[in-house]
Formats: C-alpha cells, sequence, structure tokens
C-alpha cells in the first residue's frame, strides 16, 4: 500500500454530513457554562484559585522563613547541618513538580492531583507544627515529626506547581482570551503578594509571641498551616 492508499484509507474512516443532516440529540453533549464572577467574562472558580493560590504561598514562604532558625535554636543543630537540611529541603520541592505532573497527566488529572496534594500538604503542616511543642516528647521526637513534616511538604507544594496554573486557565472558555492573559497576572500577583507577606509576618510570631516559655515555633509553624487548611477549603 502506498502513501497515498494509506491516507485515502484513512479518509475513510470519517463521514461527510450534510448542512440538512442534523445530528441525533445526545450525539453531542452540550457543556454547561461555569458561573460568571460579578456578570464579567471570568468564571466564578477563578476567584477561589486566586484565593488558594495567596494562602498557599503564605504557608510555603512563611514556614520556611523561619526554617533554619528552627534547626539552630530548637534543635541546636550546628550551621552545617542546618544549612544542609534547609538545601536538602528546598531540592526536594523543586524536584516533586515531576510527581506532580505525572500524577496529573497520567492518573488522576488536574483537579484531583491538587485535592489529594492539598490533603497532603496540610497534613505536613500539622505534623510540622506539633512537632515544634517543647513539651511533646524529646528531641529525637521533634525531629522525627519535623522531618516526616517536611517531606510531606515538599511532596504538596511541588506536586500541586505545575496544576493550579494550568487548571485556571482551563477555566476560561476558548473565546476570552483577554481574561485569561489577566487572569494570569493577578496569580502571579497573588504568589508574590503571600510570599512578601508571610515573609515579614512569620519571624514576628515566632520571636514577638513567647509560648512554652521561649520563641513560639509552634505558632510560627501553626499560622502557615491553618492557611493551607483554608486554601484546601477554598
Amino acid at each position: 500500500m502506498n502513501a497515498f492508499q494509506r491516507n485515502e484509507s484513512k479518509e475513510t474512516l470519517f463521514t461527510f454530513i450534510s448542512a440538512g443532516d442534523d445530528p441525533q440529540k445526545g450525539d453531542f453533549p452540550v457543556q454547561k457554562k461555569s458561573p460568571k464572577l460579578c456578570g464579567s467574562n471570568y468564571p466564578l472558580s477563578i476567584a477561589f484559585i486566586v484565593v488558594n493560590e495567596f494562602c498557599e504561598r503564605f504557608s510555603y514562604y512563611g514556614m520556611r522563613a523561619v526554617l533554619t532558625l528552627y534547626f539552630l535554636s530548637f534543635f541546636h543543630w550546628d550551621e552545617n547541618l542546618s544549612t544542609a537540611v534547609y538545601h536538602a529541603f528546598s531540592a526536594l520541592c523543586y524536584f516533586t513538580p515531576v510527581v506532580g505532573a505525572i500524577m496529573a497527566d497520567s492518573w488522576l488529572g488536574k483537579y484531583k492531583t491538587i485535592i489529594y496534594l492539598s490533603i497532603v500538604y496540610v497534613v505536613g503542616h500539622l505534623i510540622k507544627s506539633v512537632g515544634a511543642i517543647p513539651s511533646l516528647g524529646n528531641q529525637v521526637v521533634h525531629v522525627i515529626l519535623s522531618m516526616v513534616g517536611l517531606f510531606l511538604i515538599a511532596l504538596g507544594t511541588g506536586g500541586i506547581k505545575p496544576c493550579v496554573s494550568a487548571f485556571g486557565g482551563d477555566q476560561f472558555e476558548e473565546e476570552h482570551t483577554s481574561e485569561r492573559s489577566k487572569f494570569f497576572s493577578i496569580f502571579y500577583l497573588s504568589i508574590n503578594a503571600g510570599s512578601l507577606i508571610s515573609t515579614f509576618v512569620t519571624p514576628v510570631l515566632r520571636g514577638d509571641v513567647k509560648c512554652f516559655g521561649e520563641d513560639c515555633y509552634a505558632l510560627a509553624f501553626g499560622v502557615p498551616a491553618a492557611l493551607m487548611v483554608l486554601a484546601l477549603g477554598e
């Protein structure tokens, strides 16, 4: 079979429908349009996506802002070990987007990947906050809880990273290209705003608030955990 015959055989797979032939009902399901935001062309769902991303970035950067100090003053590790663990955690956060992308493309889809890994993310924050309570066990317990929490946080924050922005873009209809472009501008503004505000707020919570007779790392990690719970609720 030559190339022309192969192309001809492929074309026979398609049937021609004339203008007068209406397809039967049920052949092409009608896609329901999503609710709009305040009568505009912006889907209502993008408001939740933007707030979700602000809370998620606040929780991540807020926790990371005091992480090295936590290793130094709470665990009493030396600078070399603290720096090594901090950078290992950061490297893991930049590797796990590969895991999230594979899960979304090959298994769960973007929405379920975001939901499931956000739950993992919240559990990691909660474990990390509990591990910062001085009266709970000895240092070995604190280290184990903190490392488990950091691993889950890295899996969550990296896993949802390749999915959230793409999921937001999917909410728009094809003809609303300008609205989609503005959404991405607002989306990345929320990322930077959450990162900036948390970098100032979380160290204040650690240094100015005392709990258990010392710096309140449990509160400094707990507030980002609460923001992540809010993000999951959104």
